[in-house]
């Protein structure tokens, strides 16, 4: 997908991993939900041909916060893959819900331009093996540098004290990308996803532990043009002569 430049480009945000049901469209539409709410009105782009997504946003009651919805499947052609969008105008932010099965240059394709992207995995053997390829392929096909400082994780779905909770972590904490928030197997993003809202729209009381790690995660996605800025500063002092790293003993040789 080929986002259209503007001056004042909204803060893309991609949700991807190769396998299905580790919680993307959640994701996805409560962050809609959230950004709605604080205004202004967010872009949804259902990339995913079963249109998870837009179901959701079909079943979003006409009083709730205004959300921009589009179907990427309807702008494809037999011919050409890619599809050239932009968000709505005044969005701020462009929410991009991508398809399980994407090949090296889709991947590419879809992330190149992402200032910020969240990949959600759930506590199973197959889940992490599945994402551990994955990440593999996003660092090595879509050249993904990650100091850039745009990749993040979701452990989703989680049950403390378990042994798959535990074998989760333990993959997650090997890697060298921040694992930014750990959200609850529970039923509050069920009931969410069934009436088109999101759980920052329920009754506070009945969200406020789902709500602690969500807003953990939109707390690292608001501080993207921070790590932007900080990814190009470290990325010139690499470049730049005698940049060297001084370890105790090279400080005194000096």
């Amino acid at each position: 997908m080929d986002i259209t430049s503007q001056r004042d480009s909204p803060h893309k945000i991609v949700i991807l991993n190769p396998k299905g049901g580790c919680g993307k469209t959640t994701l996805a539409t409560n962050l809609a939900s959230y950004f709605a709410t604080h205004g202004p009105p967010p872009t949804l782009v259902d990339c995913d041909p079963r249109g998870y997504s837009m179901r959701w946003l079909d079943k979003r009651p006409g009083a709730r916060p205004k959300i921009y919805g589009i179907d990427a499947e309807k702008f494809r052609t037999r011919t050409d893959k890619r599809v050239s969008l932009r968000a709505w105008p005044g969005s701020t932010h462009l929410i991009l819900d991508l398809p399980a099965a994407l090949s090296p240059e889709q991947l590419f394709d879809q992330t190149y331009d992402a200032n910020s992207i969240l990949i959600p995995v759930v506590p199973s053997e197959i889940d992490i093996y599945a994402a551990a390829s994955f990440i593999a392929d996003l660092l090595l096909f879509a050249q993904l540098d990650r100091r850039n400082r745009n990749l993040a994780i979701i452990a989703n779905r989680t049950r403390q004290n378990t042994r798959s909770y535990r074998m989760l972590m333990r993959f997650l904490t090997s890697l060298e990308i921040p694992i930014i928030a750990q959200l609850r197997d529970s039923q509050n993003y069920v009931h969410a996803a069934a009436n088109g809202i999101g759980i920052c729209e329920m009754p506070k009381h009945k969200t406020n532990k789902d709500m602690e790690q969500f807003e953990m995660i939109v707390a690292w996605l608001d501080k993207w043009r921070m790590r932007r800025l900080d990814a190009v500063a470290s990325t010139w002092f690499r470049h730049q002569p005698g940049a060297e790293v001084l370890t105790p003993a090279t400080s005194k040789q000096h």
